[in-house]
């Protein structure tokens, strides 16, 4: 059994520790800006509410556990024309509430207890998302932080992992487009990782949330490269939401594909461990996933402010995916100090790099830098851009 001690391992969560920072410090603004959480703020498409509507009698009823039926086929119509990839709805997805719970249980349901007779190490980008160290703990495993730097393309450099260690390694946490660098994974990366999964035998847990907030080019999917490849489909259980995608954060609705046995093991534990989501909700899920215009709309504003970003502040701090900026301090500043100056100077509220982070023997990749959302309208981002830029670039 796990020992809660274990979890004395982690860190403070990042904004409890911002409250700290700050304190009862004033902004420097009557108008202070925030651009600290990743919680989006363009509107949802207008028909969710009225799916709910048509379905409301399904609030009466227990939802399946599973998934409606309605919500899996849609889903894999999804795969099908964002991916090109075949999923059966009925053995190869299994619908979340939200995906922070399937990616917490999915360790739970495929981690083994022991990896070669050894304790199993659980593999993650560092910075992370404190739910894969959270359920790496979980499990008994041992979490290992992959620095992610400007020099390994803001991702794990899976070729430098000692074999060794990648041999008791039996999970691989990896996020595409990265949050909070916006760096995307190729053909080529996904490839040489389910390569590294084969002859290591360890599963990819693919965290591809952001995957339709981009710029130009649709980042690629780890299914892309299982199809590419001819990978075995239980080496990868892929994440997708339509938090980001379509806004729609609160209604808490997401999905896991896999293999069968995967899918059957996580079906399992959700019998006793998930919570359904509510049957009208499932409904405008589905809705949401068969429709496209209210995602490019979506991508268009995103891509507006990022178009201010890239006048404001220089295009070479613009990432690839995603709705962060992962800016680099000014030199000498680290980024407690550059967040405390943009709140105390200028009104603007960013969160420290490192507040994502885990410290390393190599270091915390995340002390020089700050992450800022922009998931404000596009006013109030140019406002609060303009604030950063002056008051640390300028």
């Amino acid at each position: 059994m796990n020992s809660p001690q274990r979890f004395s391992e982690l860190p403070e969560y990042a904004f409890p520790r911002l409250r700290t920072l700050f304190g009862d410090l004033a902004p420097g603004s009557n108008a202070p800006v925030q651009m600290t959480i990743g919680d989006p703020r363009h509107a949802p498409p207008a028909f969710v509410a009225e799916v709910i509507a048509e379905h409301q009698a399904g609030f009466m009823s227990y939802p399946p556990n599973d998934g409606a039926p309605e919500l899996l086929s849609a889903c894999a119509a999804w795969l099908s024309r964002r991916y090109g990839y075949d999923a059966d709805p009925a053995t190869d997805i299994l619908a979340l509430n939200g995906t922070r719970e399937g990616l917490y249980n999915a360790s739970m349901a495929l981690c083994p207890e022991t990896k070669n007779g050894q304790q199993p190490a659980i593999l993650m980008p560092n910075p992370f998302y404190q739910v894969y160290a959270v359920s790496t703990l979980s499990v008994g495993a041992e979490p290992v932080y992959l620095n992610a730097t400007e020099a390994t393309g803001h991702l794990p450099d899976f070729d430098a992992v000692d074999p060794a260690l990648l041999d008791r390694t039996a999970v691989v946490y990896i996020c595409s487009p990265a949050n909070p660098q916006g760096a995307t994974a190729s053909l080529a990366y996904w490839s040489n990782l389910l390569r590294l999964a084969e002859q290591h035998d360890f599963k990819i847990f693919a965290d591809e949330c952001y995957a339709e907030i981009y710029r130009d080019t649709p980042p690629t999917g780890v299914l892309e490269a299982v199809k590419a490849t001819g990978a075995d489909p239980e080496r990868v259980v892929a994440f997708h939401s339509l938090s980001k995608r379509s806004n729609l954060a609160g209604l808490r609705s997401g999905f896991a594909v896999s293999g069968p046995g995967n899918i059957a093991r996580m079906k399992q534990l959700r019998t006793y461990a998930g919570a359904p989501l509510p049957l009208p909700l499932q409904m405008a899920a589905a809705r949401a996933w068969s429709e496209e215009a209210h995602v490019v709309e979506n991508r268009a504003l995103y891509a507006a402010k990022f178009d201010a970003a890239a006048r404001i502040l220089g295009r070479k701090h613009i990432p690839e995916a995603g709705f962060f900026l992962w800016l680099p301090t000014p030199e000498g500043m680290s980024g407690e100090t550059a967040a405390m100056k943009l709140w105390t100077q200028a009104g603007v509220k960013v969160l420290p790099g490192a507040y994502l982070a885990r410290d390393t023997k190599a270091g915390n990749p995340g002390d020089r830098y700050i992450r800022a959302a922009l998931v404000a309208p596009i006013d109030e981002t140019i406002d609060g851009l303009t604030r950063l830029n002056d008051c640390l670039y300028t």
